[in-house]
């Protein structure tokens, strides 16, 4: 009878762990963890830190790369996000240094029309200090500066990952989600 108590305990302890390790986060910067800063420079050269878009107001990364289709599927909703929260969400492309340069990530937006902030990574600091598990990965942040959302791939939805850094009620102009 003992043995076969310990055995159910044991089932159900391995049970847990591994709906645990099930629902756990496999990649990059852990969620409600402080947003860090890393050194990046924009598209015209100038060096600045990451942490200063993302201070007082939510904000939208996004690791990108001209070559990724992913972050191409992103586009159109990552635009709509742009324009519908334009002015209270802060948005930076934060551009990936494989096969990229700051000159042609800024002639591909420049085509494109896209909006936001444009940041090159050239040093992998800010790669390295948010954990990017692979290209077309967002992070969203909070006004406090805590990671709220992140996700890969082009089929994220990006609306629902912006309203999980906003107050309640707030997520348009008439309060309506």
């Amino acid at each position: 009878m003992k043995k076969r108590v310990l055995t159910v305990i044991v089932v159900l302890a391995m049970s847990a762990l591994a709906q645990g390790r099930a629902s756990a986060q496999e990649g990059g910067i852990m969620l409600h963890a402080v947003a860090p800063g890393a050194a990046v420079e924009t598209l015209d050269g100038r060096m600045v830190d990451l942490q200063s878009y993302v201070q007082g107001k939510p904000a939208v990364l996004e690791f990108w790369a001209t070559w990724c289709p992913l972050c191409k599927q992103l586009e159109p909703q990552m635009q709509a996000a742009r324009e519908k929260y334009a002015g209270r969400i802060a948005f930076v492309s934060v551009g990936v240094k494989d096969n990229q340069t700051p000159e042609k990530q800024k002639a591909y937006a420049e085509s494109k029309q896209l909006g936001g902030e444009f940041v090159f990574d050239r040093d992998g600091k800010a790669v390295a200090a948010y954990k990017v598990p692979h290209t077309s990965y967002l992070v969203v942040v909070d006004a406090g500066g805590k990671v709220v959302y992140t996700g890969v791939g082009g089929d994220q939805n990006v609306d629902a990952a912006i309203r999980k850094a906003l107050p309640m009620g707030s997520a348009t102009p008439n309060g309506s989600y």
